[in-house]
Order: C-alpha cells, then structure tokens, then sequence
C-alpha cells in the first residue's frame, strides 16, 4: 500500500470520528436537560461552586457538588481525567469553560480549569458535560501528516518504521544477551517476550491474553532498556493504563516523569508529573519570586501619584519588570530541558505527547501499552521519535471504541497492533500463555475460543475457589467456579429504557440480585464482586436496585471493566427477544473480556433461547452443561 493513500485514508477517517464524536455531544447537550441528560453519566447539572483555589500549575480549581449539601451526585462517567465543558445554566448567553475533572468523591467533583469562570446569574449553577478532546484530534492529524511526508530512506528511522509497518519491508531482528531479570517470578514466556523485544531492531509485538501479565511484562521490559543505558517513552491509550506503568516502575526504583494535565493523574503519583517536578524545583521556586517582583513594579509603574514621576521612570519600571519575566521563564525552561534531559523514562498517553515539550526530543524505545484499545493515528504520535517500537496488547479483547459507524466501516476500528497480527503476527509475535488470575475452568472456554487452547493456568490460581479465601461460608455459591443461569421461557423480556435508546430487562436484573446477595451471604465483601451488563440500560437498572444495600458493589459495562479483575463476577446477558437480535453481544471480544474478569467465580445470566442462536454463545453453554454448570430459572 503507498503511503500517501494509508495516511490520507486514516485522516480522513479521523475526521469522521472527530465530528461524529462532536454531533453526539452536541446533540445529548441540547436534546436533554436535567435528570434525562444526568442519567446518560455524560452530564451533570443543577451543580454548584462550594470551593475555588489554584493549585496543579496555576490552574483553577472548583469544587462543585448540589446545592443541597447532603444530596450525593448521581451515577457518572465523568471520571478524573475526562475531558469536560462548564456552562451556567439558566441565562441567555451561557458562557462555556473547558476543563478537566482532577477529583471525585460521593458528594463532589472536582475540575481543573486554565482560567476561573465569570458567571452572569447571582446565584449561578452550573452544568458540566463530556467534552470532544479537539487537541487530541489535531495532534493526530499532524502526525499522520509528518509520517505521509516523511522523506530521506535508509537516514531517516520514521521512514523506514513507516515501511515495516505499511508492510513494505520485514521488522529486523538480532542477537539479545540473557537477560537477568528484577522480576524473579517471571514465567518462561514473559522472559520470551521480553528478549524478543530487546532484540527487535525496528518493531516487536507482545501478545498479553487476559490474566497473563502483560503489564508486568511491559514494566519488565523497559526497566531492562534503561539497564542497557537507552531512553524510554512508554505511552498507553488512557491515563489508567499510563498510571499502572508509572506506579510499577516508582515502585521499582525507577527515575521517571509523567507528561500531560497533573488532574489526569492519579493522586498519589501527582508528584512524578513534570509540572510539580517543575514547580517544586529550587530554581523555579526562584523564578516564581521574581514573576512577584515583576508584578509589584508593573503595578506601581501603572499608579498615579500626586508627585510628578521623573521623566522616563515608568518606562523603567516597566522595562526591569519585562526582564524580571524574562528571566523567570528562562530558568523554567531551563528546569524542564533538565529534568527531561536527565530522566530514562518518560510517560505520557498517546494524545497528550506536547510538541512544545517535547521539542525534537528522540527516544531508543517507545513502547505502546494497551495498543488494542487506541486507533491507529494515535500510535503515530510517538512513531515519529523512537528508533524502534514494542506495541503490547490484545487484538482479541475490545477494540478501539468507535462513534462514527462510517469511520468503523472504513476499517478505523482496527487497530494498528491488530493490523500487523495479521500481516505477520507469527513472525513479529510472541504471546504470553501463562495466566495469574482465573481458575482454570473459568479460562477454559476463552483459552479455546480466541488462543488455540495455549493458555496454561498458574498452579496457584488453577484450582482456587471462594471457599479457599477465609471467612467464605461452604456451599453451591462458593465451591463451584462457574454457573449459567437460563431465562429461556420464563418470559423475562428486554425492552427499551424509558426515553432512552438502550436496552435493559428487569427480570435478569432480579437474578443478579438473589446471587448478589448470596454472595455477600457466603461471607464475600461487596469489594470483591462485580456486576457486568453489555448495556448502560441495564447498569443504571442494576445500580438503582443494588447500590443502595451494597455501596461498595461495582456495577459497569464490559468497558468499564477491561484490565480489572474482581473475586466474582455476575454478568447479566440483557439480550431476551422472539427474533434473536444480539446488538453488542455479536461482539464476542467484548464478551471476551466480560468472562474473563472473574478469578474464583463466575455467573452468567442469559435467554439460551435468544443467545443460543449464535455459534459462540451456542458452544459457550454447551462448555458450562458439560462442567455440570447449567441451570434454568425454574430450578432456582
């Protein structure tokens, strides 16, 4: 493929996305107010301001919550880190401030702004609503575009990356030493991985199925690069995955920096962000000194005395005051050149690596955590600056989320490692295939389903069930791993939410609750289950039924729970109707991953009548009756 037509085809693409994300927006905001556009989890409103300070680099910060200080905020997708516009409401011309949510509790959130609102009303309220990442967009565009015109063959490593993974030229391999690992409990095939990585030369994949430690892997594999005295990049889709590297390699010892907005970062790690590294800095400290000198004399430069100013005095003032900031930036930049100069690691998501950071900053490695859940113009971002790349991921978990149905058909819901597995994932592989996490019946089903049944269960977690934790009581909710629940017949319908467009079906719902309660009867805490439903319909249904006697229950979508592991899971399957329309559920990835969340205990709730239809869901029921784990509602 020539490159001019890939690029050209993936910005176009990205555009689509970009404007369908916006439309959606844009749309949800105007067509519903109040508790309508609150139980989206896109939105919040009727919020007040009940604090404002500045802190995290001289931003602002709005604690804001209810008026009623008692009443606790709804149910939210607005998380630290998201992208999101602060309106006031109930005035003719709203005025609109981006920021980013820093903070989030039961009764408040927290949000990050470059400048302080202005309200116009007396008593103002505020809405707050996702918001489209247009910087993210840009970023984007300008990397697609510098990878299409890159120039210059064997001289320039952007061109011939270009090349290896256009599928124009082989990914080169040669000689790595044995490695000694930090890590001592490293199994044989992350040890594969790892000395695989080190000896690409130009690009090498790291295939993490679910529960093998794939992270661990990753962390493993840039602590051995900086050994080696090389320079690392490490990046990830979402500043969770980010965040997980960064915690694992502070706790090894590791000198590292985080890049992007300080409010996205998890709080006990704020302190590795550059911006508090920065700020923290003696030099800076100094600079911020003289930023208040050059205040004070522009300040008295611009007041009026009675005594006549000697001619030329103001324009003095002003002048030293223009030096004072002169130099205050120069020793800021001075401290940032510093510690990126000096730090092996650096870690930033994909769309928030800065160029006016950056600068023309180069990298031995870039490795790309998580690469399965990002399109592939965003993996473009840190191309252009490493000398070789290792993506790590699961092309047979979820993959990148996709608004624009268009975008999809176009194939932008393919992501750049899910690309190249089928080009030669064989030859530029290795996959890891020990799992840490499942009993082995539960990861049974998925191991042969998506891996060729090469997954091997660790033998301390192969056998394990809740009746092994202590103060689990005995008995059929806990000495089995696995269960099916079938609703086929029993007239438990999915209908439509009320003014929504979801789907939900109340009659599973009441399933979830009886092994809910079962669960925390046997003695497992509310902290150790989830409840995981394909439908946000079906979450909101679920929360308001069981978050009220188990506040510490996490109940979420398939998406919400990729990467997370719970102790039992109850999945409710939705999906009960006389046609046999599956929506989500045709996905199997995302069923993937909903099935393998569990390490002691799974249950699945579902109409085998509906489900059964389809081959998957088919064999998946076969795999739970020939393990004695089937059931109907009648027998319950």
């Amino acid at each position: 493929m020539h490159e001019d037509e890939h690029f050209l085809r993936l910005a176009r693409l990205l555009d689509q996305e970009s404007e369908a994300q916006a439309q959606r927006l844009l749309e949800r905001a105007g067509r519903l107010k109040g508790a309508a556009a609150e139980q989206t989890g896109q939105a919040l409103v009727g919020l007040v301001i009940r604090d404002e300070t500045t802190a995290l680099g001289g931003r602002w910060l709005l604690t804001m919550g209810k008026r009623d200080l008692a009443k606790p905020l709804p149910w939210t997708r607005l998380g630290v880190g998201s992208p999101v516009l602060l309106s006031e409401e109930n005035v003719r011309e709203p005025g609109a401030w981006r920021g980013v949510v820093s903070d989030r509790d039961a009764h408040t959130i927290q949000v990050a702004c470059e400048v302080a609102p202005e309200p116009e009303g007396d008593r103002p309220t505020f809405r707050l609503d996702l918001s489209a990442d247009e910087i993210a967009h840009k970023r984007q565009r300008a990397a697609l575009d510098r990878a299409r015109a890159a120039t210059g063959g064997m001289t320039n490593r952007l061109v011939i990356l270009r090349d290896v993974l256009l599928g124009r030229r082989p990914a080169r391999f040669g000689r790595c030493d044995p490695l000694e690992p930090y890590n001592t409990g490293l199994d044989r095939s992350q040890l594969d991985a790892i000395q695989w990585a080190m000896s690409a030369q130009d690009l090498a994949l790291i295939h993490g199925p679910p529960g093998t430690g794939k992270t661990t892997t990753v962390v493993e594999l840039i602590r051995q690069a900086v050994r080696r005295g090389e320079r690392v990049l490490a990046c990830a889709p979402s500043n969770l995955a980010v965040d997980n590297l960064l915690e694992r390699l502070v706790a090894g010892g590791e000198r590292v920096v985080r890049l992007g907005h300080p409010a996205r970062v998890m709080a006990e790690l704020r302190a590795h962000t550059l911006d508090l590294m920065v700020d923290q800095h003696d030099d800076v400290i100094l600079a911020r000194k003289l930023l208040r000198e050059a205040s004070s004399l522009r300040d008295k430069a611009s007041k009026w005395t009675r005594a006549k100013p000697e001619p030329g005095q103001r324009h003095s003032l002003r002048a030293e005051a223009r030096q004072l900031v002169t130099d205050a930036r120069r020793l800021e930049q001075q401290v940032v050149n510093y510690i990126l100069d000096t730090t092996p690691v650096l870690l930033a998501t994909l769309t928030s690596l800065d160029n006016a950071v950056l600068g023309s900053r180069t990298f031995d490695l870039v490795v790309i955590d998580e690469a399965c859940q990002t399109t592939e113009p965003a993996c473009w971002i840190p191309l252009s600056r490493c000398e070789r790349v290792v993506l790590a991921g699961d092309h047979c978990q979820l993959p990148p989320t996709v608004v624009s149905q268009e975008a999809a058909r176009g194939g932008f819901d393919v992501s750049l490692l899910e690309r190249l597995m089928r080009v030669a994932g064989n030859e530029w592989s290795k996959r890891l295939s020990v799992q840490y996490r499942m009993h082995r019946d539960i990861m049974e089903f998925s191991s042969c389903e998506f891996y060729e049944g090469t997954l091997e269960a660790a033998s301390h977690v192969a056998g394990h069930l809740l009746t092994d934790l202590p103060s689990i009581v005995p008995g059929p909710t806990t000495d089995a791993p696995l269960r099916f629940i079938d609703t086929a017949g029993a007239g438990h319908d999915e209908q439509l939410e009320p003014d929504g467009e979801s789907r939900r079906n109340p009659g599973e719902a009441e399933f979830v609750e009886r092994e809910v309660a079962a669960l925390i009867e046997a003695g497992l805490p509310a902290t150790g289950i989830a409840v995981i439903a394909p439908y946000a319909a079906q979450v909101r249904l679920l929360r308001e039924r069981l978050a009220g006697a188990y506040p510490e229950l996490e109940i979420d979508t398939v998406d919400g729970f990729q990467g997370r592991e719970k102790e039992a899971v109850v999945i409710s399957l939705v999906r009960s109707n006389s046609t046999g329309e599956l929506g989500f559920l045709n996905d199997v990835r995302r069923m993937n991953v909903a099935l393998t969340r569990a390490k002691r205990r799974l249950v699945v709730i579902g109409d085998s009548a509906t489900v059964g239809g389809h081959p998957f869901y088919a064999r998946m029921i076969d795999y739970f009756q020939s393990l004695n784990a089937y059931a109907t509602v009648w027998e319950m």
